[in-house]
């Protein structure tokens, strides 16, 4: 029988990262496909389902309302390990760095799994920021046994700290075959205003922020960042799909009540946020995925944290760290909007992350792993 791979997660960063390869398992000659999602985004979760056609085998449901981390890592290990206890898988994928990724690695950990870590090797090096993320990628490095890092960059990472070469893959990043089969779509809006504004030619700042480590007084700056560049370009529309935490909300949008050209809608669903990106003029962001998408597209992006685990964009000079202090976020977007050259500098196509075949690359990796075929020459990115 062929080798059975289990797939788990449960974020919608995660579900899109992840959805290329699951289709790719499920289309593999050597290889089945089972998946296990946590819920531990549940609306975003099953909306990225949804559009990749995938229903999950199990659903662990774990969303609770104000769960702290540890009661998530404890109930993605109690809901998890009967799964594997019956199942038996031959190998266990997780994604990134989410508490989800980190559970179910342990829980496969804990059965003799081997588990395969999709996105290996992103550092920021500062184990607070992003926290958890940073702690958790590097938790889940020690217990994998495949590591399949997006570029040579996170290949280098993970040799420096004593991973063997032969355990590790480069696949480039599986968002970008994520988004390069959803963005040609040109998926319709559901809220008639953006559908109205993609088509008007207005210039476009595209704002998501839900950072954990900017929380309080940072997000109310961000907030009042936003408040100030509305004011001040009254031509530019600024739309932020708010995230869902009650703590984002209460410190962001008091300070945007009543600015006309200021668009607030809830999360757009991701082939949505996708169209965004492509209409957007400028993004700014605390986003990890988006640090990887924007540039993609030809987006300068302006990034709201002191450091980032994805410096390959920042080095192509696509991605600018600016931090979260007020007057940089309001000097760097103006800047943008109105130096031209500037803009155009930034606004360069380059690709650092991926060609479209991540999820091929990753197949063929599994698959050879476990002693079936040949992997697939890395993604060729040249390290810095």
């Amino acid at each position: 029988m062929k080798p059975l791979v289990m797939t788990v997660y449960g974020t919608r960063p995660e579900a899109i990262k992840v959805a290329p390869v699951i289709r790719a398992l499920e289309d593999s000659s050597v290889l089945r496909s089972i998946t296990v999602v946590t819920g531990q985004h549940r609306e975003m979760l099953d909306e990225v389902n949804d559009i990749f056609g995938i229903v999950p085998d199990h659903d662990l449901d774990i969303m609770k309302h104000g769960q702290t981390l540890a009661q998530i890592l404890g109930r993605v290990l109690e809901g998890l390990d009967p799964i594997l206890e019956a199942v038996r898988p031959d190998a266990v994928m997780v994604q990134g760095d989410t508490t989800t990724s980190t559970a179910a690695a342990l829980a496969a950990f804990y059965r003799q799994i081997p588990v395969v870590h999709l996105e290996a090797g992103l550092r920021s090096h500062d184990i607070s920021s992003p926290f958890p993320e940073e702690a958790n990628r590097k938790i889940t490095t020690q217990i994998s046994a495949l590591h399949l890092a997006p570029t040579s960059v996170s290949r280098a990472n993970l040799m420096r700290e004593g991973v063997a070469a032969e355990t590790i893959a480069v696949t480039g990043n599986t968002v970008i075959d994520a988004l390069l089969g959803t963005v040609d779509k040109h998926l319709p809006f559901t809220d008639p205003a953006l559908e109205e504004l993609a088509g008007s030619g207005r210039p476009v700042l595209l704002v998501t922020t839900h950072r954990r480590e900017n929380w309080g007084e940072a997000m109310h700056g961000v907030g009042r960042a936003i408040a100030r560049i509305a004011r001040a370009e009254p031509e530019l529309t600024v739309v932020l799909p708010i995230h869902r935490n009650p703590v984002v909300r209460e410190a962001v949008l008091p300070h945007l009540a009543g600015l006309a050209n200021v668009l607030v809608t809830e999360p757009l669903a991701y082939g949505q946020f996708t169209r965004m990106l492509s209409v957007a003029t400028v993004v700014l962001t605390d986003s990890g995925g988006v640090q990887e998408e924007a540039p993609s597209l030809g987006k300068p992006v302006l990034v709201m944290r002191e450091n980032t685990e994805r410096p390959e964009a920042v080095d192509a000079g696509t991605v600018m760290l600016i931090g979260t202090d007020e007057q940089r976020i309001v000097d760097e977007v103006t800047r943008l909007l109105h130096d031209a050259d500037h803009y155009a500098a930034m606004a360069n196509a380059v690709n650092p992350y991926g060609d479209g075949r991540a999820s091929e690359r990753t197949v063929a990796a599994i698959a050879h792993h476990l002693g079936l075929g040949e992997r697939i020459d890395d993604f060729g990115v040249i390290a810095t």
